[in-house]
């Protein structure tokens, strides 16, 4: 199969790496995937896609693998694109709609990044590997992992939610529990990393997990008719979603596959309770600072610092879109709002969007006609702590009064 893979670039000094070594960053930061732009242009059409399979791995020619046999795989296929009529019309938008990544192989998005990041990994001869996480990575890297025959690390924090921790352990990773936040389990990993012999499978810290990620976007371009929504709304936490997005959003522009040139504006969604990309972005600085005494029920956006912190205020500004921090005490609230109004299992990650779209309708900064694409990052069944409710109860020998029901 060919591989249009050019070369890897560093993010921070442009400087050309060798694409068939193993990389994690260059000068402390990610490195971008490069391709030939050109060469796919000529061997690959939006007609010949309509052929393929339904999966992420259609787009190969815009992916770094080598071949076919190197795939590490769970099954993970094209997610809907879902109309949330009465939702949107609850928030003043009559054209709303969700793309649910809760339906791929592990619950969640983390699914497209990770099985790139180990397709790469087992084909560049990595056997052990490790990496930090907030929840649904570890999960996805233990399965992953687990599918290529791979020793797996996880390190989280000890109020991860519970079925994050079991479906690690249950995919046979060795898994931790850390008192501190993500870049604690991190700054484990990175200690350990000599002595360990393992690969840092970090958010950002090698170049494929965005190279995963990105297909949400082809995948979204394509189910758009290659004509993009006027506004995507995604919960921010690596950061590695709206990243490779972006990334995506260059490359068909420069094959010429959309339909218009005009930019989609991105709106990176945090919580009060954790918002370094937001503190950042308010003050116009290109990086951010470490968030101090962060905390989000919403554990997939509790994320300190991150290490693409400049890349992801890069698409944000470049795509005239914004980043907006939402109150923490509401994220359940907004959550069984958006779960009751369409039956879709939005994430708490999730459901701080909802909060964000209310917040910018009632702005205007969101027009009532816009096309609003809101990303579900992950199935709200994983996350027990977040919809725990308490049920009434029937005594099956006394009548019920439905009428107070």
């Amino acid at each position: 199969m060919p591989r249009y893979v050019s070369h890897l670039e560093g993010a921070i000094d442009v400087a050309r790496l060798d694409p068939d070594v193993l990389h994690t960053l260059h000068q402390d930061r990610p490195i971008w995937v490069r391709y030939d732009l050109a060469a796919i242009g000529r061997e690959l059409t939006k007609e010949r896609l309509l052929s393929r399979p339904e999966t992420m791995w259609r787009y190969r020619e815009l992916l770094p693998y080598y071949d076919e046999s190197d795939v590490v795989s769970l099954g993970e296929r094209m997610t809907p694109l879902l109309p949330a009529p009465r939702l949107g019309a609850k928030l003043g938008t009559g054209n709303l709609w969700i793309k649910d990544e809760s339906l791929l192989p592990t619950g969640s998005f983390k699914s497209r990044g990770l099985a790139m990041a180990i397709t790469m990994a087992k084909r560049l001869g990595v056997k052990r590997v490790a990496l930090p996480t907030a929840g649904n990575a570890g999960g996805a890297a233990a399965a992953y992992a687990a599918r290529a025959g791979m020793e797996c690390f996880v390190f989280m924090p000890e109020d991860t939610p519970a079925i994050n921790q079991y479906e690690c352990a249950l995919a046979g990773a060795k898994t931790f529990l850390v008192n501190g936040l993500i870049n604690d389990c991190g700054r484990i990993v990175r200690e350990w990393k000599e002595r360990m012999c393992w690969f840092d499978l970090s958010t950002l810290k090698e170049p494929y997990r965005i190279e995963g990620k990105k297909t949400m976007w082809l995948d979204l371009a394509e189910q758009c008719g290659w004509e993009l929504p006027d506004v995507i709304l995604y919960p921010t936490g690596g950061g590695t979603g709206l990243i490779g997005m972006w990334k995506a959003f260059a490359e068909l522009a420069e094959l010429g596959w959309l339909r218009s040139a005009k930019m989609p504006r991105m709106v990176s969604v945090q919580s009060s309770g954790c918002a370094p990309i937001v503190t950042a972005f308010e003050k116009g600085e290109r990086f951010a600072e470490v968030f101090p005494n962060a905390h989000s029920i919403a554990s997939g956006i509790r994320v300190p610092a991150a290490v693409g912190d400049f890349m992801i205020l890069d698409a944000v500004r470049q795509s005239g879109g914004t980043a907006i921090a939402v109150d923490e005490s509401r994220i359940q609230e907004w959550m069984r709002l958006a779960v009751a109004a369409e039956g879709i299992p939005l994430c708490p990650e999730s459901a701080a969007c909802v909060g964000a779209l209310e917040h910018l309708r009632e702005s205007n900064w969101i027009k009532p006609t816009d096309r609003v694409v809101l990303f579900n990052t992950g199935a709200a069944q994983k996350y027990l702590e977040a919809i725990r409710t308490e049920l009434p109860r029937l005594d099956k020998s006394q009548p019920v009064a439905w009428e107070r029901m």
